[in-house]
């Protein structure tokens, strides 16, 4: 049996430059392209935790106008947000800000919150998951190992789950573990299947 007949026979395509995403929708066996849409992730200033990433997804999807997605076929947007206590860590500028984040997180629990929207022509829903992670205190040499080898940059809140430092870092979690990695599959899944 082919893993095409366990979901809707749509055209998926992913709005992502992720390679994280890309590599869990290929995990799971999904047939999608790939196609973005650049475009500024600014936030209004009053919105709260969940709010953030939810709006960053709807805004990457409405990026794609309604009457030029093709029929039967869905648009696959995400946003993922690191939270330390209300603040949000976005993805660090350089190494420096890498640093000083992972001391941020470094002995403490934080919460990753990933909002993706699905789009076709005719709706569009939006769902959010959040992730609890926690942290064990992180030597300083640690963190310069995992910051000179690694690539922090492209990561919210300055590190991946899935890289060194989530094997020898991370205590536990609640929650999805994809999630944390930017698309929490099960839920989606859900959402593609009643979609």
């Amino acid at each position: 049996m082919d893993i095409q007949t366990l979901i809707p026979n749509f055209n998926i395509i992913l709005a992502s430059h992720s390679p994280r995403r890309q590599q869990l929708l290929k995990n799971m066996g999904w047939k999608f392209t790939v196609k973005t849409h650049d475009i500024p992730e600014f936030y209004p200033d009053d919105l709260k935790m969940e709010q953030i990433p939810v709006y960053l997804s709807k805004l990457k999807a409405n990026s794609f106008k309604s009457a030029s997605i093709p029929d039967n076929t869905i648009i696959i947007t995400a946003d993922t947000v690191v939270f330390l206590k209300d603040n949000v860590l976005n993805k660090p500028k350089d190494n420096e800000e890498a640093i000083k984040m992972l001391k941020q997180l470094s002995g403490k629990k934080h919460e990753v919150i990933t909002a993706v929207t699905l789009k076709s022509n005719v709706k569009m829903v939006t769902f959010h998951v959040t992730t609890d992670v926690y942290f064990k205190e992180l030597s300083d040499e640690e963190i310069l190992f995992y910051v000179n080898n690694y690539n922090p940059l492209d990561k919210a809140g300055a590190y991946g789950i899935q890289d060194w430092i989530g094997y020898i870092g991370i205590e536990q979690i609640d929650g999805s573990f994809f999630n944390v990695m930017g698309l929490p599959l099960k839920e989606l899944y859900e959402e593609v299947m009643m979609f």
